[in-house]
């Protein structure tokens, strides 16, 4: 059994529901859609009648495709982080998969911080209300199985499936930060999905290097 990390990715249970949610999501677009902050107040996002009040400390506003990148995107970023903490409690791994696990571990537990806090300030839940579901609806996510063979593989076997689960799991990452640049209003948030898309291309070709591919 997997034990809890500091960004756990709040068990299995939640990882389902965001799953669910995602899809959900995806299917309803992103135009047009009403979301109710926690006020009561109604707000059209940036595609349908204007930006979403927001209230960052950059001042700027935030639409709809913000807040879903943040509430999908932290999940994301939790498996990540397990996954990594997954292969560091190996003995005998390649001191280049190390050292690129803890590079994302330290990447990505900020932005984890980040996220939730820009939540919090827009007055929005940090998890999407939505029914259950399988994580194939959360683009790159591995499921229970996958996390639980790379727990249980050691050596190069070990190593390899850390290093083809995190490419397929940059893989969705870099496409829902894609996607936040074309839905996305709040600055800030631009910018990481841009630092995102950047920084996980790199480590993608770092990792295929080290598969040998």
């Amino acid at each position: 059994m997997r034990q809890s990390t500091r960004y756990p990715v709040r068990a299995a249970g939640a990882r389902r529901l965001l799953a669910g949610a995602t899809a959900a999501a995806l299917a309803v677009g992103l135009s047009g859609c009403v979301i109710v902050t926690n006020d009561g107040d109604r707000d059209r996002d940036r595609d349908g009648m204007g930006g979403m009040p927001g209230s960052s400390q950059s001042g700027d506003d935030f639409s709809r495709g913000d807040v879903m990148f943040a509430q999908m995107m932290i999940p994301h970023h939790e498996q990540a982080v397990e996954m990594s903490d997954l292969i560091l409690a190996k003995d005998g791994v390649d001191p280049a998969v190390v050292e690129l696990a803890e590079q994302i571990k330290a990447a990505q537990g900020p932005e984890i911080e980040q996220m939730e806090a820009w939540l919090e300030e827009w007055g929005m839940p940090s998890m999407m209300d939505g029914g259950h579901g399988a994580h194939g609806g959360m683009d790159g996510m591995l499921t229970e199985q996958e996390m639980d063979e790379i727990e249980a593989a050691d050596g190069a076997d070990g190593e390899r499936l850390f290093l083809e689960g995190m490419i397929e799991h940059h893989e969705g990452a870099i496409d829902m930060a894609e996607q936040h640049q074309q839905t996305g209003e709040n600055a800030e948030a631009l910018e990481l999905s841009a630092s995102i898309i950047e920084s996980q291309t790199a480590e993608i070709e770092q990792m295929r290097e080290l598969l040998g591919d």
